[in-house]
């Protein structure tokens, strides 16, 4: 009885594919079948079970041949010219043709991705996938104009560099290499997650001034609004701080702690004095905000238990 539905395999040879990247995987026949299925629909459109046989018999005579020549692993290529003379022996030279043509197309896809002329072609007729790549970036400025020519030049460039599996697997789109046209061409990105706690707990150097570091919340988010400017200013893109309660609290515990030896020197009783700390520190955090929002940033610094605790 024939599955009209999926062609089933049988006889499947238990070795190991050697991709093109390097992979090495599991010998799959239903990946051979899959690409049959396709070549078949794109010349036929809806198969009928005569066809789906075929594509049974065919599958069974390639997994044959694979089996008697190879033992321990195959290349892809090796399966895929299999591929096209059993089909060429089935008389199937539609099909054939189909199945080539898809080979073919994913081969010159690889190496257009790689093809700095085809790639800057692609940017001077406006395709999309390049000028609205980076929702930060205008592609009507000329400096950013100017930025995607280098970038996609970065790009081209990059997919060289890295590991074959991995520029593969970004053009398959099974990953995004964030920042391909800064890097790995160059050590620049676009976003940044800043490293705020080796920076505030170790001191950090912006231009020639080293930078030591804070004693008090205040001066903290003093610092994190410079760093933050000064890489701002050096890439597009976002720039993020994880965990900002947890990196704030050793420096909202300092502002306790001096408010405390204050109360100390001039309050008497120890709750007196931890009471006079608390609300000297909670002061700091009804302080006028700059640069945001001053009551929901009060709201969100009241509420958090980490800057409020001793």
């Amino acid at each position: 009885m024939i599955d009209t539905k999926q062609p089933f395999a049988t006889n499947t040879p238990a070795i190991k594919v050697l991709k093109r990247d390097g992979r090495i995987i599991d010998f799959n026949a239903e990946k051979i079948i899959t690409a049959l299925l396709k070549a078949a629909k794109h010349v036929f459109g809806d198969l009928d079970p005569i066809t789906f046989q075929l594509i049974n018999d065919i599958t069974d005579d390639v997994l044959a041949e694979i089996g008697s020549r190879f033992h321990e692993d195959i290349k892809i290529y090796e399966i895929q010219n299999i591929v096209e003379q059993t089909l060429l022996t089935h008389h199937q030279y539609d099909i054939a043709q189909e199945y080539i043509n898809y080979r073919t197309e994913r081969d010159f896809a690889r190496n257009k991705a790689t093809d700095i002329n085809f790639t800057i072609r692609k940017l001077l007729h406006k395709d999309q996938s390049i000028v609205n790549e980076n929702a930060n970036k205008d592609s009507h400025v000329f400096n950013t104009q100017r930025d995607l020519t280098a970038g996609t030049v970065a790009k081209a460039i990059g997919l060289k560099m890295l590991p074959p599996k991995v520029a593969n697997a970004q053009l398959k789109g099974e990953i995004h290499w964030h920042d391909l046209d800064y890097q790995p061409y160059s050590p620049m990105t676009n976003c940044c997650l800043i490293d705020f706690n080796e920076m505030l707990n170790h001191g950090f150097k912006i231009g020639n001034a080293e930078v030591e570091p804070p004693h008090s919340i205040q001066t903290a988010t003093a610092q994190m609004a410079q760093i933050i400017a000064n890489v701002a200013s050096s890439q597009y893109g976002g720039c993020s701080a994880d965990r900002v309660d947890e990196l704030l609290a050793p420096f909202a515990k300092k502002n306790y702690d001096k408010h405390l030896m204050d109360a100390e020197e001039w309050v008497d009783g120890t709750e007196k004095q931890q009471a006079f700390a608390r609300k000297k520190r909670k002061k700091i955090f009804m302080m006028p905000c700059r640069h945001s929002n001053t009551k929901s940033t009060r709201s969100i610094l009241l509420k958090d238990k980490r800057l409020l605790q001793p």
